[in-house]
Formats: structure tokens, sequence, C-alpha cells
């Protein structure tokens, strides 16, 4: 299957499709840097790392935690950056410094009761293609690598960091019908 371009919130509806792959989604897993960041790592003068995160991601993924879908950040990296965002946003999903991505997906099959098609992935690089491959809804930023981009069921208009996270979590809610939260943004 081709994977569908769609930018969430732009002109027409989500494809059928996209919905029906999206409806039973009960675990959103991101990937973080090239994802939730624009995939630049920046260093001060002292040699400490500072990442940007997207104001619209943040509140997207209120919204879907307040709508009691789960929200997780799988990351080949680690940073305090991240542990700093996943707190201020309630995530307590959070596996850093990981290698292979597939063997902790696992776990989290079995940790939260989880099938693959309950579970939306969203990646940006090679080392995402596994999880990608496996995941009921698998989503790529649209500044993903090639590979990764022929890979995934849906490719959204935006690029990690800049909002693509957003438009995940407001196709998640539209599908599942869940009630959107209106009032903490961060």
């Amino acid at each position: 299957m081709a994977p569908v371009v769609f930018t969430f919130g732009g002109p027409g509806a989500p494809p059928r499709a996209l919905l029906n792959r999206a409806r039973p989604i009960r675990l959103l897993l991101l990937d973080v840097d090239g994802v939730l960041t624009d995939g630049r790592i920046v260093y001060d003068a002292d040699g400490r790392e500072s990442k940007a995160f997207h104001i619209h991601d943040g509140f997207g993924i209120n919204q879907l935690r307040a709508s009691g879908c789960l929200v997780g950040f799988l990351s080949g990296r680690a940073s305090s950056a991240v542990e700093r965002r996943a707190k201020e946003l309630d995530v307590t999903i959070v596996h850093q410094g990981v290698g292979d991505k597939l063997p902790v997906y696992e776990q989290l099959l079995a940790e939260h009761r989880l099938q693959d098609h309950e579970i939306a992935y969203v990646g940006d690089d090679l080392p995402d293609l596994p999880v990608l491959a496996r995941a009921g809804l698998a989503v790529a930023v649209s500044s993903a690598v090639p590979e990764v981009r022929r890979a995934v069921h849906w490719i959204t208009g935006r690029p990690g960091g800049g909002g693509a996270v957003r438009e995940v979590t407001d196709l998640l809610l539209l599908a599942g019908r869940r009630a959107p939260m209106r009032k903490r943004i961060v």
C-alpha cells in the first residue's frame, strides 16, 4: 500500500482507510529527535545540549492523554531535555538511549496488554523501521528519510518539530471520537 500524504487540518477530510487504522489506537509512541524536534542538537559553550519542542505538539499530546489514550517517547538518544518535556506533559512512558527499539516496543505491548493494531508509531529515520513495520498505524513526518516515507501508512504534512505530532493527535482524537481537552497548554 502506498502511504497517504495528508495534512490534517488542511482541505478535505482524512481518507476513510486512515481513520479506520487510527480508530483502535490506544498508545501513541513517538520517536523524539526528528519527530518531536526538528532533529537538530544545539550545544552551548559549556557543552550543554538543548532541543526545541513545538507548543502545538504539546497541546495535542495533552488532549490525547486527557481522552484516555497512552502516549510514550522511544528515543535512540538520551537527553535531559526529553526528560523535562516528558515531565511537563505527564508522559510516563519514556525510553531513551535505545539502540534497538523493537524489544522495547514488544515490552510495551506486554506491559499494557496491547496488540500491534492498537499502537501508532511516528518515526523519521532508519532505526524506526522495525517498529513502523509492526505498528497498526505507522506514520512518518514529512521530513523523514525516503526509506521511512515508503514504509508507512501516512506521511504528515508538517515536518518533525514543526507540528507533525499535533496532526497525529488530532487524527487520533477524530478517529476515536475522543473528547478534546480545552484547558492546559504547554
